[in-house]
């Protein structure tokens, strides 16, 4: 599975589909029949399964299109980047339904994925890749751990572009030159850690703001802030984000930076920054970082 909902026809109904999308698949028409009741109620479509497709949204295409896959029975089933889809009771489905066809039917799961909780909950070995090449081979837990390892280890604190640079993230009317972690104590949380942000306005702006979004290691949100909405003139600003002692956990760190026009994001970029805390003092304050679920502390921000 590279893309699920290949082979849809947006005329069709989703009853139509399945069995359009099932025959594409290998299945036979018998064979879908004896599974469509299972199909609809997997996908959650019930109600609007005698509907055109172009009716649906795009989740509600994706979830139909992957309650078929799921009920094929190859002997190998290779799923690649396709159950990241739905809303989170979805996702736990799907996740329950590679897991039933792996140890309940006895089948082989080859789930490839840069979804590292996923691949933990899922997978009982795995494999990372780097150019083509396998540089490890294991129990999944230690070549996660591998994985992020190097991930973190490659990353600076201190990301710069010039301002003429292709590489640098840009959008319509924005270009990021660079962000960085500026800490009085090595990049610890006994004190304050800033989050300095310097970026180019190609055009006057009356509702202008950034966002920034931490998660940890395995890519688990843990809060997001959000500035105060500004007016900016065209040119060259610089922004404050200020992170208090105590306020995280010694574990690693992801860092995403948006810029956002009439709360539009003009400018995304995932993994900007990413580190490594050490808590020295104070253990029984830094309990953030544990905490599963999007949360929007009150921090402070200066834009100029």
């Amino acid at each position: 599975l590279l893309e699920v909902g290949t082979g849809f026809h947006p005329e069709l109904t989703g009853r139509e589909n399945i069995y359009l999308n099932g025959a594409i698949l290998g299945m036979s028409r018998s064979e879908i029949t004896s599974k469509i009741d299972e199909i609809v109620d997997f996908s959650g479509c019930e109600r609007y399964i005698d509907t055109p497709t172009k009716r649906y949204s795009s989740g509600m295409t994706v979830r139909l299109a992957f309650a078929v896959a799921a009920h094929l029975e190859p002997d190998i089933l290779v799923v690649d980047e396709v159950l990241a889809v739905g809303d989170a009771e979805f996702q736990k489905k799907a996740i329950g339904k590679m897991k039933d066809v792996s140890s309940q039917d006895g089948r082989t799961v080859l789930f490839v994925s840069h979804n590292m909780a996923a691949v933990k909950n899922l997978c009982t070995r795995a494999i990372l890749l780097e150019q083509g090449k396998v540089v490890r081979e294991g129990d999944v837990h230690e070549t996660v751990d591998h994985y992020l390892g190097d991930f973190f280890e490659n990353q600076a604190h201190h990301k710069k572009w010039s301002k003429g640079s292709e590489d640098a993230p840009r959008g319509g009317s924005a270009v990021l030159l660079e962000v960085k972690l500026v800490s009085e104590d090595d990049l610890s949380i006994t004190s304050d850690t800033k989050i300095y942000t310097r970026f180019e306005l190609l055009k006057d702006m009356k509702n202008f703001n950034l966002s920034v979004v931490l998660s940890s290691e395995h890519d688990i949100p843990i809060f997001n802030t959000i500035s105060p909405v500004v007016g900016l003139e065209k040119g060259i600003h610089e922004a404050w984000l200020t992170i208090p002692k105590h306020l995280l956990n010694d574990i690693n760190y992801r860092l995403r930076l948006l810029l956002v026009e009439n709360s539009r994001r003009i400018v995304d970029v995932h993994d900007v920054l990413a580190w490594q805390s050490i808590e020295t003092s104070n253990r029984d304050h830094a309990w953030f970082g544990k905490m599963i679920g999007v949360i929007r502390p009150k921090l402070q921000w200066e834009i100029c």
